[in-house]
């Protein structure tokens, strides 16, 4: 059985690689074993990157809620206390969106909230 060379699916990869450093400076984009390096810790940058924006976004929901909580005499964690004991099931998002767009709805969940706690 004739040998078959890997030159074409080595080739196939390195430019595989090498498009995805399209727009690194220097070897980063143009040769292999460094483009590689680069790309490899691109993708786990942008993973983590991805996983931290979530995170972020919630701590900037949790923000906007306690400030306007506290504009309606409650703090954040009363107030989340007092609309689950109501039943009340809002997501931070949409509470955060309430907050800034609609005070006057975010005060009728606030009032909700503290009569449940009462």
């Amino acid at each position: 059985m004739a040998r078959i060379k890997g030159g074409v699916n080595a080739k196939k990869k390195h430019n595989r690689v090498l498009k995805l450093a399209k727009g690194y400076r220097g070897a980063r984009s143009k040769q292999y074993r460094i483009a590689k390096q680069s790309v490899m810790r691109a993708l786990a940058t942008s993973f983590a990157g991805r996983k931290e924006r979530k995170r972020q976004f919630r701590r900037l929901w949790i923000a906007r809620i306690n400030a306007a909580a506290r504009m309606n005499g409650l703090s954040y964690s009363r107030f989340m206390y007092g609309l689950k004991l109501a039943e009340v099931t809002v997501n931070r998002k949409m509470l955060a969106e309430l907050a800034v767009n609609d005070p006057a709805g975010f005060t009728a969940l606030a009032e909700i909230a503290k009569a449940k706690l009462a």
